[in-house]
């Protein structure tokens, strides 16, 4: 029997997106991934369809089996990062399958959870989304050239429901919507990408830093703050904040630089149109929920949970392959040269 993946969109009180279900067996990890397999386009095309994010749920047999997420994620591009091959600690690194990061408060990861906004609700008494009083909004590892194309999130164990939301926005929708002054200036303009703890964000800044020298394979990176899609040929923003951009000699190529200057007010703008409440979607974890989102034209950021008494791990994965035109033939930016020949034979 053929079974089908459906696609029902958008998301739910969010303006795009999509869920995706296997209708003969739901909550079947197997049987959704053998479903994708069979016909190997079927997710990328609902990816670029949905404008960006997918959500799947009910595939607890992930957490059993933690090669079905690698096969879902060989779906969407050429290569499957391998943490072990980019500086990341190891101890956040999946011990049987190397391409699964781990994001978790639970030793041996044990990272921190970001902070609660301040103040915690919008003046209206809502969940707020919109920067700056939201911030931590990102596009996966922009400080790098080629940048990755799509990110898998899965959930091993989930935090309450009120906690631990991640948030995702959409550059194609906010692009499209900028007033006329502000798509002109920022129509060919490049960002400058950084790290995050790389001394350069704006907090550093503020706080009087003067940043060292950059080693050779973290320096900061240019990237369009507007990307064709190489799927849609959409444009969209693609842009971070303020601890993903680097403010000593940023964060605009051209604009007067620093926390102060104009590149700041510029940002600031941009930022606040970018995660508007109707571009934002805000995902609910339950464990099992797999969430799907193409870091070539969303960005997305978490939210805090009470990690003193609550344990969350998450799995996530990153797909690299075709981030367009604009980088063909780029080595990459992050690997030294003997790993860099090595990359480019696995292609």
């Amino acid at each position: 029997m053929t079974r089908t993946l459906e696609l029902s969109t958008p998301l739910p009180t969010a303006g795009f997106g999509g869920t995706v279900r296997l209708a003969e067996a739901p909550g079947d990890a197997n049987a959704l991934v053998a479903a994708a397999e069979a016909v190997p386009e079927t997710l990328p095309r609902m990816l670029a369809e949905a404008g960006g994010v997918l959500a799947l749920q009910g595939l607890d047999g992930i957490s059993d089996d933690p090669m079905l997420l690698l096969r879902l994620s060989r779906l969407f591009g050429p290569e499957v990062e391998d943490y072990r091959r980019t500086l990341t600690a190891l101890n956040m690194v999946h011990g049987a399958v190397p391409e699964i990061f781990i994001v978790s408060n639970v030793p041996p990861v044990k990272r921190a959870p970001p902070k609660r906004p301040e103040p915690p609700l919008t003046a209206d008494g809502r969940f707020p989304v919109q920067y700056p009083q939201r911030s931590g909004w990102h596009t996966d590892q922009s400080y790098r050239r080629p940048p990755p194309d799509i990110s898998l999130f899965y959930c091993k164990v989930a935090a309450p429901r009120d906690q631990a939301q991640t948030l995702f926005a959409d550059g194609t929708a906010a692009y499209a919507a900028l007033p006329p002054d502000l798509k002109a200036r920022v129509d060919g303009l490049e960002a400058l990408h950084v790290k995050p703890h790389s001394g350069r964000t704006r907090a550093d800044m503020l706080a009087g830093a003067t940043p060292g020298p950059q080693e050779p394979l973290a320096r900061s990176q240019r990237q369009p703050v507007v990307r064709a899609h190489p799927v849609t040929g959409r444009p969209a923003l693609y842009l971070c904040e303020s601890s993903q951009l680097d403010w000593f000699e940023g964060p605009f190529v051209g604009l007067e630089p620093g926390p102060h200057g104009e590149g700041a007010a510029l940002l600031d703008a941009l930022m606040t149109h970018y995660t508007r409440p109707e571009f934002v979607y805000v995902h609910e974890w339950t464990a099992g929920d797999l969430v799907v989102w193409d870091n070539r034209c969303t960005v997305h950021t978490a939210t805090w949970f009470d990690a003193d008494h609550v344990d969350r791990v998450m799995w996530r994965t990153t797909v690299r392959g075709n981030p367009g035109a604009l980088y063909d033939g780029e080595a990459r930016s992050w690997l030294p040269p003997e790993a860099k020949g090595d990359a480019a034979a696995a292609e």
